[in-house]
């Protein structure tokens, strides 16, 4: 695949990057995912350059990524913006199970046990339901998920991604993460960066562009100003700065 290589972002730009499938390969399950020391090292190296203008925004939660990347803890957006950690440390949505999910957790639960191979990832605000082990079924998951979020009423809303669909809350993202991340020191000002290679990622390029800035797609599922192959090609551009 020909792909058109993006520049470094500047000293005086800023950077938000997803982790799954975007700095870490996809895993068959969101549970056998791990960072090795590389790559928190050059996370690290890549925010000071930037002065701490860097920042994970992510479907994971920000307990997730804090693990992870341990003993790093950069700015974050976890659950598609549900939860941020400002640069100063402040969190904003912190950490709760949403009891207004508790009615669909158990036909949740059903259908994932009625389709083998399947797999529940309740993040306590969001829930999630991953078919990468059985793509045959991905028809049925989807109609299930979608009833089943229907008795939630207009408030939730369904997200799809990489082989998954998730039931989250409505009126947040990765794009409004990003707006408020600009709208704080050390981002305010600066020209924003965002790499992202999936569905939900298309909400954040939409939001750094507006911004003037400069979307970069990882893969060929989603397509930004700028392409990269893989996960190892957004690491070995990272080491460009």
């Amino acid at each position: 695949m020909l792909l058109e290589r993006p520049p470094p972002p500047p000293r005086d730009g800023c950077l938000f990057l997803d982790v799954d499938g975007t700095l870490i390969e996809l895993a068959d399950t969101p549970y056998a995912v791990h960072a090795d020391g590389d790559l928190t090292s050059l996370l690290g190296r890549v925010s000071e350059r930037l002065e701490g203008a860097l920042a994970l925004v992510s479907g994971r939660s920000i307990e997730y990524l804090d693990g992870l990347f341990a003993p790093l803890r950069l700015p974050s957006a976890g659950l598609h913006g549900l939860e941020r950690r400002t640069a100063q440390g402040v969190l904003h949505g912190g950490e709760f199970s949403d009891s207004r999910l508790d009615p669909v957790r158990p036909l949740l639960v059903d259908l994932v046990q009625a389709h083998p191979g399947t797999l529940l990832e309740d993040k306590g605000r969001t829930i999630a339901v991953h078919y990468r082990l059985a793509p045959r079924f991905e028809a049925e998951v989807r109609a299930g998920v979608v009833s089943i979020a229907a008795r939630l009423g207009d408030l939730y809303q369904i997200q799809s991604g990489n082989m998954m669909l998730e039931i989250k809350p409505r009126g947040y993202d990765k794009g409004t993460a990003i707006m408020s991340f600009l709208q704080e020191p050390p981002f305010k000002g600066r020209r924003p960066f965002c790499v992202g290679d999936d569905l939900t990622d298309l909400h954040a390029f939409r939001e750094v562009v507006a911004h003037g800035g400069v979307s970069i797609g990882v893969g060929d599922r989603v397509a930004g100003r700028f392409q990269l192959d893989d996960p190892a090609a957004v690491r070995a551009w990272l080491r460009e700065l």
